[in-house]
């Protein structure tokens, strides 16, 4: 049997947890009548599962009859791709032809005979969705790591008088807390402040004790003892799943710990440290060397101001990087991402 974990990010894995809660909520409430929300925001630090709960959601609804979905390329035209890709499919082709929508014009299909071509692009999806809507049709749109770029702002102000014109039209967009933030703050979108903000928390500690138990034949101990090593960071269990699985039979957990560290330096933790301020590193640097949670503490350490430290413990809860599960305390979010910072702040 092949290893059941990948390292690749985005990729649907074969073994992987699900979001039972957060996907149920959103396609529920796509699936409504009448949805009280038709866009929906997925966000939080790399690795920690968007792509896959987007891809799980897209699936499910592809698989109902009324619903069409379509994957868009944020680096792209998105209004000149949806446009391409509704007109591609077999079923709207038909019905667009039928009713002699001409998009030669625009560089799709090809002239009709006694139509008039539309040369805006806007003006042919709105055609295009009032025959989707005629013809009862959902159309599920999907954006992977979506930054504040000219083409996400222009694709994103059509949407909302799509929405406007009562279309079926549904957004589901990922990407981190930072990038969301600066596009729902743009003054041309307003709009995306109704749009609800999904920040993935880590997985369930039971459920990823019992998958560790359940592929590796593990008892309850050393299942429990992989699952704390994850902290519940999805990236994290595939790492740990992937390497036990190679090195089983001739490696302890304890033997492939170095191996682990250096995927997760490699592959998430240069990155985030990169992207941190130098008083971001400053605190996480004092967490991770004292162990303090208190945050009085931590912030008496560091000689800040509650204010000014309230400022950044917020940023970094956002990053992903650190987490306030109890009141007044902190913790590092990430799995043993005090040994990656004791080791690399300068």
């Amino acid at each position: 049997m092949n290893n059941p974990f990948t390292l690749s990010f985005g990729k649907k894995p074969v073994q992987f947890i699900s979001r039972i809660t957060q996907t149920n909520e959103i396609v529920e409430n796509f699936k409504a009548d009448v949805p009280s929300n038709q866009i929906y925001m997925l966000t939080g630090v790399r690795g920690s599962g968007k792509t896959v709960l987007m891809t799980t959601i897209a699936n499910m609804l592809r698989e109902e009859e009324n619903w069409i979905v379509l994957e868009l390329n944020p680096e792209r035209d998105l209004l000149q791709s949806l446009a391409a890709k509704l007109y591609s499919i077999p079923q709207m082709h038909h019905i667009f032809v039928k009713s002699k929508l001409d998009v030669s014009a625009l560089g799709i299909g090809v002239s009709i005979e006694d139509a008039v071509p539309v040369a805006d692009i806007e003006s042919a999806l709105d055609l295009m969705l009032d025959e989707l809507q005629k013809a009862k049709k959902r159309l599920l749109i999907t954006v992977d790591e979506v930054t504040n770029s000219a083409y996400i702002k222009i694709f994103a102000s059509a949407f909302q008088i799509f929405l406007r014109r009562d279309y079926p039209v549904f957004l589901l967009m990922t990407g981190l807390y930072e990038n969301l933030y600066d596009l729902q703050n743009d003054k041309a979108l307003t709009f995306l402040y109704r749009a609800p903000k999904m920040l993935l928390e880590p997985l369930n500690f039971t459920a990823v004790k019992k998958q560790y138990m359940d592929i590796f034949a593990l008892d309850g101990q050393q299942a429990e003892q992989m699952a704390w090593l994850t902290k519940g960071y999805p990236f994290a269990f595939q790492v740990l799943g992937y390497l036990y699985w190679e090195n089983r039979e001739k490696k302890s957990l304890e033997d492939i710990l170095p191996e682990y560290d250096q995927y997760l330096e490699e592959y998430v933790y240069s990155k985030i440290w990169s992207e941190m301020s130098e008083l971001d590193k400053k605190i996480v640097f004092e967490m991770a060397v004292s162990g303090e949670t208190k945050i009085k503490s931590i912030r008496e350490r560091l000689n800040m101001k509650s204010e000014q430290f309230s400022v950044y413990r917020d940023r970094l809860k956002r990053k992903g990087v650190v987490c306030s599960e109890q009141y007044g305390y902190l913790a590092l979010a990430l799995p043993r991402f005090d040994e990656f910072v004791k080791t690399y702040y300068i």
